[in-house]
């Protein structure tokens, strides 16, 4: 039996995240994750600003912002009318620290995180790790994994599950993922084109109910994101053959598209009914779910992680109450189901299932009122701060202990 204080399960960014913040408050951490190695597959892409200072401090964004790149604008465009209307994160320059969004594929900053991990003698990653069972008590957590080599276990004082929306952590715990799944499925393929050159913003949400889509630059190497939808009734095994006549309409006339990858996938909008229960904690794709538009996804993960990895360092250090992970469990929750989750299926239904030319209208018109009112557009891009959550160890926080 393998013995430590922390064992995160998921090599996602928000496991691995949490581990490297834990790794540096210097408490002993294994990351046990089921794949071979960094997942590769389309996923998220984008970091709001807001999260940009959590990354700061965790001494990521330096080499976050080298292998990625920095943006501002966003571009919506109706389908059907072909009218665009831009506008940027320069406006909030001189009213945030980082004014600009990063671009850069989530297992590029796992990788980036790893390597900091790695600078840490008690922490430590095992890959082709499979989490089985997971018993509790007052005293501590016992995970039971399945390897390569056999059977394995682990023991540790804590757990955190960022093993994602099909978390085997959630399900050992008894914890019920409510809410609901979307009847359609999405497809997020990253292409290899020069859309700059064509006249392509590096966003553009393109509105429509047949054709709408999430087009975004991912590097410097001409890969981009294109994520469209479908009906979950079509084949998937036929996805490639429909992939064709999305790529011809959206870009016509551009035949150098290379397919580098894609992923079908199920989109849900759930949050598990409990994001602690003993000495388990959930965070990310585990505690909750939601379709990717916007980006807040991801971004709600992260602002899990920013609390809850500093909260249990401060439990394990004897400096906090166990209460700040009820506090944390509760604040999280709350935060998607009240905020992250509605405005996500807001974004869901305007960019891919806008088929009234009177709701695109109304739609674009007031889209088009950012570009001159300043109040109003600095508003909007200040939503993503707004699901962030104060720390849990201030005075503030840990006010509140019920």
């Amino acid at each position: 039996m393998k013995n430590q204080s922390v064992v995160v399960v998921g090599a996602g960014p928000v496991g691995v995240l949490n581990a490297l913040g834990l790794a540096r408050a210097g408490v002993s951490v294994t990351v046990l994750e089921r794949a071979a190695d960094v997942v590769e597959s389309p996923r998220a892409m984008v970091y709001h600003w807001s999260v940009l200072d959590g990354l700061e401090r965790l001494g990521l964004l330096e080499a976050a912002t080298a292998t990625g790149f920095l943006k501002q604008g966003y571009t919506y465009q109706a389908f059907q009318t072909g009218e665009s209307v831009s506008f940027g994160l320069d406006v909030l320059e001189g009213l945030v620290k980082h004014p600009y969004n990063l671009h850069l594929g989530q297992n590029e900053l796992v990788k980036l995180a790893l390597v900091e991990l790695a600078a840490y003698p008690h922490a430590q990653v095992c890959w082709n790790t499979e989490v089985t069972e997971i018993a509790q008590n007052d005293r501590g957590v016992t995970v039971q994994t399945m390897t390569d080599g056999g059977e394995d276990e682990f023991s540790a004082d804590w757990v955190i599950g960022a093993d994602g929306a099909r978390s085997t952590v959630r399900d050992q715990i008894g914890v019920a993922f409510e809410g609901f799944t979307w009847p359609e499925r999405f497809v997020a393929t990253n292409i290899r084109v020069d859309l700059e050159s064509r006249g392509w913003p590096q966003t553009t949400m393109v509105i429509d109910d047949r054709y709408g889509a999430v087009i975004s630059k991912i590097d410097t190497s001409k890969l981009w994101r294109f994520t469209y939808c479908e009906s979950d009734a079509s084949p998937i095994d036929t996805v490639t053959e429909r992939m064709t006549d999305h790529f011809e309409t959206t870009f016509p006339g551009i035949d150098d598209i290379d397919l580098i990858a894609f992923s079908p996938y199920r989109m849900h909008q759930r949050a598990a009914a409990r994001f602690r229960v003993g000495r388990v904690l959930l965070a990310g794709d585990a505690a909750h779910a939601t379709n990717p538009t916007g980006g807040l996804g991801l971004t709600s993960g992260l602002f899990d992680t920013f609390v809850l990895y500093e909260a249990l360092a401060a439990v394990i250090n004897g400096s906090a109450p166990e209460s700040v992970l009820d506090v944390y469990a509760r604040r999280r929750r709350e935060m998607f189901v009240d905020r992250v989750s509605p405005a996500a299926s807001a974004n869901k239904r305007l960019v891919f299932h806008s088929s009234d030319p009177r709701e695109v209208e109304r739609a674009m018109a007031g889209l088009r009122q950012l570009t001159t009112d300043r109040d109003a557009l600095i508003d909007r891009l200040m939503f993503p701060k707004t699901i962030e959550s104060p720390s849990l160890i201030n005075d503030a926080g840990t006010e509140e202990n019920s």
